[in-house]
């Protein structure tokens, strides 16, 4: 299983800011935001990532997350032009994928939760797993539709009638075919290839697997200032509260073997000043 980070976009709704950066190199808390869907992935054993940025952004990027050497896994970069729709990300990154099984997520996307483990993917087979979490406004999200036996049967985008309060969220596992289907799909009427598009597909193949995250579980959008602030807030809160570093690449690649306390004891004295790399440290002394 190879992973997609898609943090291209122009992030309008949180212009002047991202005139001049993107937003997935903003803060959540004490960690840029592109921090957290990278771990996500590491959280499911994924140690082969590619993240689709914007040309004005590669550098940056590259700066911030180099290869991947400090976290024990691969990185690769790729750019997206222009916002031409989620589903692009599979075409852009076609012949890093082809033939394989694939997780994308949003680059501004944040997970906490049990939910999501390595089983998701070792039991993966075919078709699509997309997560779902439910929210009071589902008119914001794409929402799914299930018929009276509990299948899906639709995902609907911002519905004005909501048929549930199952939002999809930034999250989906995918097989071999998704390339080709995305490369069928027709631009939308907004000039983009949609996700949702692309998923419906699977639902007609009854094709489709739905995850949905339980009621512990933190997902967050942080396309917004509001939601920025909010996201700030909750990793904040929930670090001082259970003493845990969320969202930190390099807690998780030690977490799993896949790099050595030698190693990070050696990023952690080029970063002596950081508050972050000092909650590093301190992990190091009870390991």
């Amino acid at each position: 299983m190879k992973g997609i980070i898609l943090a291209g976009g122009s992030g309008t709704r949180l212009k002047p800011i991202t005139t001049i950066i993107s937003k997935q190199l903003l803060p959540i808390y004490d960690k840029p935001m592109i921090f957290y869907p990278l771990v996500t992935l590491m959280e499911l054993g994924i140690r082969d990532i590619t993240i689709i940025v914007t040309p004005h952004d590669l550098e940056r990027f590259k700066l911030l997350l180099g290869n991947g050497d400090n976290y024990g896994i691969k990185i690769e970069y790729l750019t997206q032009d222009k916002p031409n729709g989620l589903a692009e990300a599979f075409i852009i990154a076609k012949k890093k994928i082809a033939g394989g099984k694939v997780t994308l997520i949003l680059g501004d996307n944040i997970f906490y939760s049990n939910s999501i483990n390595e089983n998701i993917v070792h039991s993966f087979k075919s078709g699509v797993k997309i997560f779902s979490y439910i929210v009071n406004d589902p008119e914001r999200y794409g929402v799914i539709k299930f018929n009276e036996y509990g299948e899906v049967e639709d995902i609907i985008e911002k519905p004005k009638i909501a048929p549930s309060n199952a939002a999809v969220t930034g999250l989906y596992c995918y097989d071999e075919d998704v390339i080709e289907l995305a490369e069928s799909l027709q631009p939308s009427s907004r000039g983009e290839l949609e996700i949702t598009d692309l998923n419906n597909i699977y639902i007609k193949y009854k094709k489709i697997d739905v995850i949905p995250l339980d009621k512990a579980s933190i997902w967050l959008d942080s396309g917004t200032f509001s939601s920025l602030q909010e996201s700030s807030n909750i990793i904040s809160s929930l670090q001082k509260r259970n003493g845990e570093l969320i969202g930190s690449p390099e807690r998780t690649a030690l977490k799993k073997d896949w790099i050595s306390k030698s190693q990070l004891s050696k990023q952690l004295l080029l970063n002596k000043n950081s508050s972050y790399f000092k909650s590093l440290e301190k992990l190091l002394n009870y390991i």
